[in-house]
């Protein structure tokens, strides 16, 4: 995602770079993305196998409907739910005037809801209805009101619900703060999903649109605006990331016209470059100085920016490297043990890369019984964990060959990305929540 910017020469400088840690180490899991906002578990070993009768350490259903990953603090599994107040009989038609179904019209107020649910037992600790609002826009017939992720420093809890506004609450679920946000004008209705950012003292939100698109950083103690930069951009899904350079924190947003970062401090554009395609939706990843960016609906591209430059990078020796074989059009890109793990649209086809060079390990292998890839990947314990839309969770062993060790399934659509703390995996399907645990 991005701002309007005025064209900089490339400055190029050696700089020590690397993700920042939004994440506690030692047991949370603070963004949808875990530990450094990559997905990537460096010290845990959940099961590898499972199904509804194996190794479920408890389930629990969930009131409402939503997509978002949950996050977890402590005993407290954090996640975001729309509870309709009357029957939603919403038809399912097409934006486009093609006959496609693109968009599902939503015909009754919805209750916006925070919830925590007891890591040990699966039991609802509280719920919070942070706002009932009828929702202006409809969502893809695949989607729901609910697709954001929360995030949390342990104290706090911010938690945007787009359109309907952004939120501080306490770790008790008490609510501190709100702001209200625009009404945003998504292509196609597809409906809206980027999740907030929590860095040093603000919270950042993303709301690329068919309107001013926009990258707005919230005061977190009071929802005040700290800085704001409108972005020539079209509608996108993606969510921000962070990254310290040469001591400096860039805010990195992934979308249709350009690959962007800002100041985290003060909002100004750093660099952009262009070369991904329409509709953007995967997060983009921090890993060895650079950053990894994935597209793969209108048009397939990835691309690996090299950071600690400045300017317009398009076509510039910044570009560490790029493909147009394989982008992903939902899930994001997964760097794990120096290796580039990338899905083509949102089949189960998966291809796979030295995450430096770009040499290719394995191209366009599909993962047999899987549907539909909404869900990111994650690495953990030598694995590579991935859900698809059927209920059936991947294990394949992490390495340069195609390896799928086991195929899991359960009752229920996933489309949050997986969750490890220590040897518990958490998996939140449309209306249920399990923990998987061998003890």
């Amino acid at each position: 995602m991005r701002l309007l910017l005025s064209i900089m020469s490339i400055s190029l400088s050696t700089s020590f770079v690397f993700a920042v840690d939004d994440s506690d180490s030692s047991g949370n899991w603070s963004s949808w993305r875990g530990e450094d906002s990559k997905g990537v578990i460096t010290d845990g070993s959940p099961p590898v196998r499972w199904s509804e009768s194996e190794n479920i350490k408890w389930k629990v259903d969930l009131p409402g409907e939503g997509q978002s990953t949950p996050i977890i603090w402590g005993d407290s599994i954090i996640l975001q739910t729309a509870i309709p107040i009357n029957e939603d009989k919403g038809e399912i038609g097409s934006a486009f005037g093609n006959g496609a179904p693109t968009s599902k019209k939503i015909t009754t107020p919805y209750r916006f809801v925070v919830l925590s649910v007891s890591k040990t037992t699966g039991a609802i600790l509280w719920d919070t209805e942070v706002v009932e609002a009828q929702p202006h826009e409809g969502h893809h017939p695949s989607g729901s009101l609910a697709p954001y992720s929360p995030v949390t420093d342990g104290k706090f809890i911010w938690a945007s619900f787009g359109s309907r506004g952004l939120y501080c609450l306490d770790m008790e679920g008490n609510k501190i703060w709100s702001k209200q946000t625009d009404k945003l004008k998504k292509a196609g209705r597809f409906g809206e999903g980027s999740s907030p950012l929590l860095v040093d003292d603000v919270i950042v939100v993303l709301a690329d649109q068919e309107g001013q698109s926009k990258i707005t950083a919230y005061n977190k103690s009071n929802g005040d605006i700290v800085w704001e930069q409108m972005r020539d951009e079209i509608s996108s899904w993606s969510s921000p990331i962070a990254a310290q350079v040469d001591g400096r924190t860039e805010i990195i947003t992934s979308a249709s016209n350009a690959i962007r970062s800002y100041d985290s401090k003060t909002g100004e554009l750093i660099w952009q470059s262009r070369g991904l395609t329409g509709c953007a939706a995967p997060t983009p990843v921090v890993a060895n100085g650079k950053v990894y960016c994935s597209t793969g609906f209108r048009g397939i591209s990835t691309m690996v920016i090299e950071l600690g430059h400045e300017g317009d990078l398009t076509d510039s020796d910044a570009i560490s490297w790029r493909t147009q074989k394989v982008g992903a059009n939902v899930p994001s890109p997964l760097v794990y043990n120096n290796q580039l793990y990338v899905f083509k649209g949102y089949s189960s086809t998966l291809s796979s890369f030295n995450a430096e060079t770009g040499e290719e390990y394995f191209h366009g292998e599909r993962i047999d019984g899987l549907k539909q890839i909404y869900a990111s990947p994650i690495g953990v314990n030598g694995y590579v964990y991935v859900s698809g839309r059927n209920g059936k969770t991947a294990i394949l062993k992490a390495g340069n060959e195609f390896d799928v060790v086991e195929i899991n399934e359960l009752d229920t659509v996933l489309d949050g990305s997986p969750v490890v703390v220590g040897n518990e995996l958490f998996l939140r399907g449309r209306t249920k929540l399990y923990c998987i645990s061998n003890s």
